[in-house]
């Protein structure tokens, strides 16, 4: 938990509880249904609520803007980004039923009245959205085929609507037909842990 605070020292007593309750939550869950490998349960914090905030560092949405996490799994990004960002609308899906079980079930111990988590393919989501975040779901050529039908026109924030994901190793055969376009920020520029050197945050705006 102090590696949350550490980078994000202005969390509201709300949003630090919610925080940390998810190690008990998830360690909980996890008994039950494979959502985060087992060998990497105890890196809850850093691997996968810390990773899902870098986000936070590259935008900070605006009031009212609305979020599709594709490919959620068991709520990363979306779950600490709705933690984060309270007065943002967040919808979870994934193609996978048990794991938006968990997210749901997460989302309502915690008292996130702003995640609505489902479970369905991203072919068949039918929303607009300001951003639609992931974290390593599928390559970006294919994901933006799937998402482009749910970026709206209405902007609301500094930055353009558009993809936001998280992803680790070497990305240039995958960001080469964006490479006019894209923009890729280490993670390391927010975070000085070892386990983020390989990880980058790819912005591309849609």
């Amino acid at each position: 938990m102090q590696i949350i605070s550490k980078y994000f020292p202005d969390l509201t007593a709300v949003q630090q509880k919610q925080i940390d309750a998810l190690d008990a939550l998830y360690r909980d869950w996890n008994s039950k249904i494979n959502v985060i490998s087992r060998k990497d349960i105890d890196n809850l914090y850093e691997h996968h609520v810390l990773h899902s905030l870098a986000i936070a560092k590259l935008i900070h949405f605006r009031p009212g803007t609305r979020i599709l996490d594709f490919g959620t799994g068991g709520g990363f990004p979306g779950i600490p980004l709705a933690i984060l960002f309270p007065e943002c609308q967040f919808r979870l899906i994934d193609g996978t039923g048990k794991k938006i079980n968990v997210v749901n079930e997460v989302a309502k111990a915690i008292g996130l009245t702003n995640v609505e988590a489902l479970h369905l393919r991203g072919e068949d989501e039918k929303g607009l959205y300001d951003f639609v975040v992931s974290r390593a779901v599928m390559p970006l050529t294919d994901m933006v085929k799937i998402v482009r039908k749910n970026i709206g026109k209405q902007q609301r924030n500094a930055l353009p609507n558009g993809i936001i994901t998280l992803k680790g190793g070497n990305l240039d055969a995958e960001t080469k037909p964006f490479h006019k376009i894209i923009d890729i920020t280490p993670v390391s520029n927010y975070f000085d842990e070892e386990w983020f050197k390989d990880k980058s945050i790819l912005y591309l705006p849609l």
